[in-house]
């Protein structure tokens, strides 16, 4: 999918997609002069986003 793209289904705006693909905090790939964002590890990225993390309080 394209980083627009990838922003809707994120909820973020375009500007700070482009920001997180270029940091490495979500996954792309660029083609020619496109950045393509592959949706199987967008999905795993989403589905991890639930777990506890490191700046989540432990019990």
């Amino acid at each position: 999918m394209t980083v627009e793209e990838a922003a809707v289904v994120l909820g973020i705006s375009r500007a700070t997609a482009y920001d997180a693909v270029s940091r490495g905090e979500i996954p792309g790939s660029r083609i020619g002069s496109r950045i393509l964002i592959p949706k199987v590890p967008l999905e795993r990225l989403l589905d991890g986003a639930g777990e506890a993390g490191d700046d989540e309080p432990k019990p």
